[in-house]
């Protein structure tokens, strides 16, 4: 098996779809850092107790042996480059993709993968990559992959850079071949998955804390909204959105809504059946944060249905209080795409290096 180390590796979706044999198999994880602790937690729980919690630039300046391996993955924090930050410039942590490559050249790896949010591909910060990646004797490629197009239930756009020792190839393919896509009868793909696919066959929610419901379907718990939500729920049609809750129910539309006449067409909106999931973000438990309304029941959807939409296998274990788990859901790299990522890799690997 290639070993693999994840850095800033979260819950652990993107390991998850390197190493599960439903993703990709062919991996195994003997390194992973990230400093949150609830989202350690979940991957020491998942994958072994190689892992550690902290600052990676603390961790590198304490520890001088480097693990060994094959690849290096992982998705710097995105936030200084997300299209939600609209003061992005000069945002401390979009620096961070450089211990990230440290650890690429201390490691010995022969190859990297970097995620990150769309409006990484063509930044400054991707030269800079390119540039450094190229002074450790690696080429690169990237390209924006959507979520959907690999099986996941969710339209989500991420870059992906690759990385490998340009003593293998002068070039590579890239990005992996779709495996699903939003025109079946022109690509003669499976469909994309949908929201129908993820959560159609779950019961109603139980109750309303983490404990109210015992695995397989931990985390479909419900909330207790007041009675002013709950009428505003009910004013919104399957595929509406706040539009709808200002036309049918006006008295209950806050009035910064009202004045705000475009724009923000998925905010208490309600997702589409037969169509992906939108971006399942960290806050999808409150629907004035997007289309996050479940397509016909009255309530926001739960922590178990946003799992499933990221592609979470239902025997995954997440750990942690109600926020600390939804932060891990909708910072994670869905494992359906990963894992298409990681076996165009492996099939890289097994020709370079049998």
């Amino acid at each position: 098996m290639y070993k693999l180390l994840d850095l800033f590796s979260g819950c652990g979706g993107m390991t998850l779809g390197f190493t599960d044999p439903r993703f990709c198999g062919g991996f195994k994880s003997i390194f992973a850092i990230d400093n949150d602790k609830s989202a350690a937690a979940s991957y020491s729980l998942n994958f072994g107790n190689h892992n550690v919690c902290g600052d990676i630039e603390e961790w590198i300046l304490k520890n001088h042996d480097i693990p060994k391996a094959d690849i290096v993955i992982g998705g710097p924090p995105c936030q200084g480059f997300s299209l939600l930050n609209k003061s992005r410039h000069g945002d401390a942590r979009r620096a961070l993709w450089q211990p990230y490559m440290d650890i690429v050249a201390r490691s010995g790896a022969a190859t990297f993968v970097i995620e990150n949010v769309q409006g990484l591909l063509g930044s400054p910060e991707h030269e800079a990559i390119i540039h450094r990646a190229a002074e450790l004797g690696f080429l690169t490629t990237a390209a924006r992959l959507n979520a959907a197009d690999y099986g996941t239930p969710q339209t989500r756009i991420r870059t992906f850079i690759f990385g490998w020792k340009k003593c293998f190839a002068p070039d590579v393919p890239y990005p992996p071949q779709m495996t699903h896509s939003q025109y079946p009868e022109k690509s003669r793909l499976p469909r994309w998955k949908t929201t129908r696919d993820a959560i159609s066959d779950l019961p109603d929610p139980v109750g309303t804390d983490i404990r109210d419901v015992p695995p397989p379907l931990d985390l479909h718990f419900g909330r207790n909204p007041t009675e002013k939500s709950l009428l505003r729920y009910q004013a919104v049609p399957p595929g509406g959105n706040r539009f709808d809750l200002q036309r049918n129910a006006p008295e209950l539309t806050p009035a910064c809504w009202i004045r705000k006449t475009s724009g923000g067409t998925d905010l208490f909106g309600r997702l589409w059946w037969d169509r992906p999931s939108v971006t399942i973000r960290t806050e999808f438990f409150k629907p004035e944060k997007g289309r996050y309304l479940h397509p016909e029941q009255h309530r926001p959807i739960t922590h178990r249905e946003a799992a499933r939409l990221m592609g979470f296998p239902d025997d995954f274990r997440f750990t942690g209080s109600k926020t600390e788990i939804a932060r891990q859901i909708g910072n994670a790299v869905p494992p359906p795409l990963a894992g298409a990522v990681a076996r165009h890799i492996r099939g890289l690997l097994d020709a370079w290096l049998s």
